[in-house]
């Protein structure tokens, strides 16, 4: 997470007033962009955030998501999971795509850097063959 400071956008008519923008916005700019990216299967996040997630059912969108914002640099840091059998490098470089894109697009801001670090890949989901009132029966015939 970035420091507490907002940051000031560049105003066309300075005469109007200055708008300033929350660091966690540009985190749950980049949260969405990374997560809606094909072979993404979530984000990392602290065990608070998915404790909180569990109980309150409302999804915290800049979770896996680091900014940095230093010299007006924005640089973020994506912590994600894929899903097995994708290309790492292929969704990787599309996740750098979209959380560019979408914050320039979102808050005029340019994006220094966007670094993506792959926490883990997850398998699918099997389904088990084992009928857990009979665990040792034969698959075939199920006879023990």
């Amino acid at each position: 997470m970035a420091e507490d400071t907002n940051i000031i956008l560049r105003a066309n008519n300075p005469e109007l007033g200055k708008i300033e923008l929350a660091t966690n916005v540009l985190e749950i700019i980049a949260g969405i962009a990374a997560s809606q990216v094909d072979g993404v299967n979530r984000m990392r996040g602290s065990f608070s955030s998915s404790v909180n997630e569990l109980f309150s059912r409302k999804k915290e969108h800049g979770k896996g998501v680091k900014l940095t914002y230093q010299n007006e640099e924005l640089s973020f840091d994506i912590y994600v999971y894929l899903n097995y059998g994708v290309s790492v490098p292929k969704v990787a470089l599309e996740i750098q795509e979209q959380v560019e894109q979408q914050a320039f697009f979102m808050t005029g801001l340019q994006v220094h850097e966007v670094n993506v670090h792959v926490q883990g890949v997850i398998p699918e989901k099997t389904t088990s063959s084992v009928d857990p009132n009979n665990p040792f029966a034969d698959e075939e015939n199920g006879e023990a």
